[in-house]
């Protein structure tokens, strides 16, 4: 699907219009919200952008804001390329609106913040980033969605926002489905170098990568991906992870067990009720340290667990 992308000179009524809609979402959500803001190229002054608000609540509680936002007539459109990110549209009124909504604490509402500032009180940055907006807007092949919801315009401006956030000092830890490029370059180089690698031979399960039951995940430090995760959704309830890797230079911080918690988080959200993993001698005490028992692992495919590997897993 291809729409047309329009970059506008930047209009000073969008902080009006946002504090028309902040206010409704204030009313909206009552004390389930910590705070909401104005985010994206509209809450930059003399920035352009595409007419569109984009705002973030943050909120205590996930699970209560779906109902209150629809009264306020959101719609829920997922998670996006975001773990634990809710992400709404109106498309009504007198300018579309995204709404990011998070719980209080997620570094994604940390990221946003940081790169807004850093263009407020940097024209020139400023000035560049409209400049490519409006280079990437001319170029209609860049309008088409070429990876699932992301359309290359979109993902064209994946560069510059990470050379922001590295200038501005950004460090905080952040997951991401795997969707841009570089994202999946990581995936690829993770698994050849610290699996397939030791074996000898090319990874032959990349198929992956375009499987519903597969998930690919992988872990930012500040703008560097430092590790990946790979999930095998099974029936029942079960998922079992199939790879969690943390970039050698980059362990012995707690990295590796934050990582997993988090995977176990978003499959616990997503309904799943057991975690499965075929440990290694290597991993065995770090998983056992995560409150891993030793389960039967039952793969849904037949395939039994290898000599060296201990089968494990872990109620969520």
């Amino acid at each position: 699907m291809t729409k047309k992308i329009i970059v506008s000179p930047y209009n000073p009524d969008w902080p009006k219009m946002y504090e028309a809609e902040a206010a409704v979402l204030r009313e909206a959500l009552e004390d389930n919200l910590v705070n909401v803001y104005h985010v994206g190229s509209t809450s930059v002054p003399g920035l352009a952008a595409k007419p569109k608000l984009d705002i973030i609540a943050e909120v205590h509680d996930a699970s209560l804001v779906i109902p209150p936002l629809e009264k306020v007539t959101y719609e829920y459109r997922g998670e996006f390329n975001i773990p634990f990110h809710m992400g709404f549209a109106k498309r009504h009124g007198e300018i579309p609106i995204n709404l990011h909504l998070f719980e209080k604490g997620n570094p994604e509402l940390q990221l946003n913040l940081t790169f807004r500032e850093y263009l407020r009180s940097h024209p020139e940055a400023r000035d560049e980033y409209g400049e490519l907006k409006q280079r990437l807007a001319s170029q209609t092949e860049l309008h088409k969605r070429v990876q699932g919801r992301f359309s290359g315009y979109a993902l064209g401006k994946d560069k510059y926002i990470k050379d922001i956030l590295s200038k501005a000092g950004f460090q905080e830890c952040c997951i991401r489905f795997c969707t841009h490029y570089d994202e999946w370059d990581a995936a690829r180089n993770f698994r050849q170098k610290y699996f397939f690698d030791k074996a000898n031979i090319q990874d032959p399960y990349t198929w992956t990568f375009n499987h519903d039951e597969h998930v690919h995940l992988v872990l930012y430090k500040g703008t560097a991906i430092i590790g990946y995760a790979h999930i095998q959704l099974w029936p029942d309830d079960r998922a079992a992870m199939r790879i969690i890797v943390v970039d050698k230079k980059f362990r012995a911080q707690g990295l590796g067990r934050t990582f997993l918690h988090q995977c176990e988080k978003w499959l616990k959200l997503q309904g799943f009720k057991l975690l499965q993993v075929e440990s290694n001698q290597d991993a065995y005490a770090f998983y056992k340290s995560q409150q891993y028992t030793e389960m039967p692992f039952n793969n849904p495919d037949g395939e039994p667990t290898h000599p060296s590997d201990t089968a494990m897993g872990k109620v969520l």
